[in-house]
């Protein structure tokens, strides 16, 4: 059965977004000032959204380079990844306190870019068919799905209207799907090529600015 996806993980971040916000902004009104990034609330705020970060690039690829493993569903750990590539790009914006000089500001520009991109790989994501694990669909397997629910609607009497209307609306999207699988695959394909470099050269930036930051503020003193 084709897996059908919906926005929960965006509602959730959603929510945990302005969760934070919420208690960014009692900090704020708290301490009468922005939190700056070198106190305890900055600090712990950006950690704690770095690490949501290192999640995002790294759980999600792990479990889809090991198919064999049942570490629960493919759909769950993508909807994860994308929680944690919003929500934790959000946590390290407000971490910056609004100041984007140098090598901080290089980070978050490119944090930005990463999660506009993944936000475009979600769309290009959403138009390949995947079974209920989350695994990418041959055209093959999209016919013979195709041909099965033909065959369930024609088994079907006119009191399951209802279910026979929700068959035929998966029906059609199988075969619009079916119809741009190639041109899909491809763009998720130069899409890759794109995401996963600037991904690499945030880290490496994030990591590099993280290491300066622990230097001056704690190795000087």
């Amino acid at each position: 059965m084709i897996a059908q996806r919906g926005n929960r993980e965006l509602w959730l971040a959603l929510l945990a977004m302005l969760l934070i916000s919420l208690l960014y902004g009692f900090v704020t009104v708290v301490w009468r000032r922005i939190p700056p990034a070198s106190d305890f609330f900055g600090h712990m705020i950006g950690v704690l959204g770095f690490a949501l970060m290192l999640m995002t690039e790294t759980l999600y690829s792990l479990r889809k380079r090991t198919r064999s493993a049942r570490w629960g569903r493919m759909s769950d750990w993508l909807s994860f990844h994308i929680f944690t590539g919003i929500v934790g790009p959000y946590m390290v914006l407000l971490h910056t306190s609004w100041r984007f000089n140098g090598l901080a500001g290089a980070v978050t520009l490119m944090t930005v870019i990463i999660v506009v991109s993944g936000f475009i790989g979600r769309f290009i994501y959403t138009s390949i068919p995947r079974s209920a694990d989350g695994f990418e669909m041959e055209s093959e397997a999209v016919e013979r799905e195709i041909a099965a629910i033909q065959s369930t609607l024609q088994s079907l009497e006119n009191p399951q209207m209802s279910r026979i209307n929700k068959l035929r609306k998966q029906q059609n999207t199988l075969r619009r799907q079916a119809a741009s699988l190639a041109t899909a695959r491809r763009m998720l394909a130069l899409w890759h090529t794109v995401h996963i470099p600037i991904g690499m050269a945030l880290f490496v930036a994030a990591f590099v600015h993280i290491f300066a930051a622990l230097y001056y503020a704690t190795f000087l003193h």
